[in-house]
């Protein structure tokens, strides 16, 4: 997964903890607008989300912090 799509996930899961709590769950959605206009980008989170992890629909935003800073 590039660098700046890793980065962007650090930084939307940082900003979700902060407004909801260490709780929060979120999925690889949230790293995206609603229209849809770069699906390559969303292919390979989707890709490194489902294929790669194995990960539900919702997962904690502290866990995927983890998982990508553990990539960087």
């Amino acid at each position: 997964m590039r660098r700046s799509l890793k980065n962007k996930i650090i930084d939307v899961c940082t900003k979700k903890i902060q407004q909801k709590g260490e709780g929060v769950g979120v999925s690889f959605y949230a790293f995206f607008a609603n229209k849809n206009d770069d699906p390559e980008l969303l292919m390979e989170a989707a890709t490194w989300w489902i294929k790669k992890h194995e990960l539900n629909h919702f997962e904690k935003a502290k866990k995927i912090i983890e998982m990508v800073q553990s990539e960087l």
